[in-house]
């Protein structure tokens, strides 16, 4: 089969490589439909994320089965489903909990050893604890088959850092980040009932599609002009809610000025830059919580998904490229250069 591996900063390949195949009874082997790249798979490209020369890549995908193994209760070959970002057991204390993301026997897509989503086919280890099944018509629809592609990262993402963040009806929500996760972000404060929801970013194409996910205000402004226009717009107080989706410094530094005391952060941008940004002083002096992480997103798929069946969420919009396979590499370079927002594969 053909798959995405990474071979050094900017050097994206698809490539021939071995099938899957069935190693342990509890495997599925899933005919990749759909996948993307995400923004974290960009510190990878750009060589600030280590990576082993050859290494596969990918970690948002659904598909189809094509064989399950002997120990597979819940999943049978021609099944629609989405694979969240990690793989997990389902049956330790962590499963249990709801943090699958913490699972000792799970891992993630495109680590050393295991398949990316950005090819042909996946091998699934533990399929009944990661997988989700999805209606079989969903195969038809194009516009629901993106929006369910969602479900298996940037949704569940948003909507882990909106609860973080402790939105609820009528509560005031700032969203740190102008990409796919924190769009999603928008999407999850407007479906928890937030009354007001500011937008930060830059990028025209991306405050509109803000608007269009419930977003009431947008600042374009950064830094201090961006807490100033915040706190401007919410009566001095700032929001009771912020969701911090890039990662940076500045991110995490400007999360902390716009929250109200007694607010909350809900930070999901994978840190990166040369530190976190926070005065935990500050925190402490204006009763400021932080929570948030790597968002177990097989938790929050059974809850999301009906929402998305129905259309009352529909993420899709934020897949502005379409690329097959052999386009991947140039989807990389699209992301990376800003003129994409993220990237849909059509193996």
């Amino acid at each position: 089969m053909r798959a995405t591996t990474i071979h050094a900063p900017f050097d994206m390949r698809v490539e021939d490589v071995p099938d899957p195949v069935i190693q342990d009874p509890r495997d599925v082997v899933l005919r990749v439909l759909r996948a993307c790249v995400c923004g974290s798979d960009l510190w990878a490209y750009r060589g600030e994320s280590a990576r082993q020369p050859g290494q596969r890549i990918g970690h948002e995908f659904l598909g189809v089965v094509e064989e399950a193994g002997d120990g597979v209760r819940g999943f049978r070959r021609g099944d629609l489903v989405v694979a969240p970002f990690v793989w997990s057991d389902g049956t330790c204390a962590y499963c249990a909990e709801g943090l699958q993301t913490s699972c000792p026997r799970g891992g993630f897509w495109g680590s050393v050893g295991s398949d990316g989503g950005q090819g042909e086919a996946v091998r699934v280890p533990f399929a009944d604890g990661t997988l989700v099944k999805l209606p079989a018509d969903a195969a038809s629809d194009d516009r629901l088959l993106t929006a369910l592609l969602a479900l298996s990262d940037v949704l569940g993402t948003g909507h882990h850092a909106a609860l973080g963040a402790g939105v609820r009806p009528g509560s005031a929500v700032a969203v740190v980040g102008d990409g796919a996760v924190g769009l999603c972000g928008v999407l999850a404060a407007k479906r928890l009932g937030a009354e007001r929801i500011i937008a930060l970013g830059r990028h025209t194409a991306r405050t509109d599609i803000a608007r269009a996910f419930g977003a009431t205000d947008v600042v374009a402004e950064r830094g201090e002009a961006a807490e100033a226009a915040v706190r401007e717009l919410t009566g001095g107080q700032g929001v009771h809610g912020v969701i911090e989706a890039v990662g940076t410094e500045q991110s995490m530094r400007t999360a902390v000025a716009v929250a109200r005391d007694g607010g909350s952060i809900g930070y999901v941008g994978v840190p990166h830059g040369s530190g976190t940004g926070l005065d935990l002083s500050v925190m402490f002096d204006r009763n400021i919580a932080l929570r948030g992480g790597v968002a177990p997103v097989r938790a929050y798929i059974p809850e999301l998904l009906p929402d998305v069946l129905d259309g009352t969420v529909d993420p899709s919009p934020v897949f502005d490229l379409t690329v097959g396979l052999d386009g991947v590499p140039g989807g990389y370079k699209a992301m990376d250069e800003r003129t994409a927002l993220k990237v849909l594969v059509k193996p």
